[in-house]
């Protein structure tokens, strides 16, 4: 069995959903390994089996190369979809739109609507992507300390490298996303070297430094407070496929 499929047999670790809360009001980001991330999602209800795991996975082996790469780059490949959550929670999805970032958070590719492929059909209604946006928008909710309509905008990505061509998972560098907050998920590491995560103060402290190594460990960001950026990964065996999938969700406060 590989390390998908034995996904849910591991040791659930217990996270409780206040300690969540406390340290995102604190701190403003909170790191998480799998079994913990694991945990919450069965606070929102029945996790998903790791058939259905292993399916949501294999879908990034079908993503599209980004085509808005300013610094030419072919080794990101990306889908993306549009939801909306309401105050109670309910999710609806919304129809296909570009994704745009202002060029004060994404100074190398912001600026200009991007259409990136819709995420297929099976992902959108997947019950592993919506038990993971209800887990979200609870731990987002409750870190606002009040109810909110959320934008929610999802992101699968796919950073492939190659010998001699290292992938970039934030090619802009340390940054923000322009939202109020952000998940950042591992689904899978193929073959790769480095990838590490690094948070600071929107002050420019170092706050901390972690690397998604294992599938659902968790990023879980207060975008408004914190910039944050992912190290280049390069191939282990340059023979072998190499390449970082990591789902990627953001939350924007809806403004009546």
């Amino acid at each position: 069995m590989n390390e998908l499929t034995e996904l849910t047999a591991s040791p659930i670790t217990t996270v409780a959903p206040e300690h969540v809360k406390q340290v995102l009001g604190s701190e403003y980001f909170l790191f998480l390994r799998g079994a913990e991330f694991e945990g919450l999602l069965g606070e929102v209800g029945p996790w998903a089996s790791s058939d259905a795991f292993e399916r949501f996975a294999s879908s990034w082996n079908d993503l599209k190369v980004d085509q808005y790469m300013a610094d030419a780059g072919r080794y990101r490949r990306r889908r993306h979809g549009v939801f909306l959550a309401d105050a109670k929670g309910n999710l609806t999805a919304q129809a296909h739109r570009p994704h745009h970032q202002a060029l004060e958070y994404n100074p190398l590719n912001g600026g200009i609507e991007r259409w990136f492929a819709p995420l297929e059909a099976a992902v959108a209604q997947s019950p592993v992507l919506h038990t993971i946006l209800s887990l979200c928008s609870r731990v987002f909710t409750d870190a606002s300390d009040e109810k909110a309509t959320w934008d929610v905008e999802v992101h699968q990505f796919r950073i492939e490298a190659r010998p001699g061509t290292p992938g970039r998972p934030t090619p802009e560098g340390m940054h923000r996303d322009g939202v109020d907050h952000v998940l950042v998920l591992m689904i899978r590491r193929v073959n790769i070297a480095s990838g590490t995560t690094t948070i600071r103060s929107v002050d420019d402290r170092l706050l901390d430094s972690f690397t998604l190594t294992e599938p659902l460990d968790a990023a879980l960001l207060d975008d408004r407070r914190v910039v944050h950026g992912v190290t280049a990964v390069e191939p282990l065996d340059p023979s072998m496929p190499a390449f970082r999938d990591v789902l990627v969700v953001t939350y924007r406060r809806r403004i009546a």
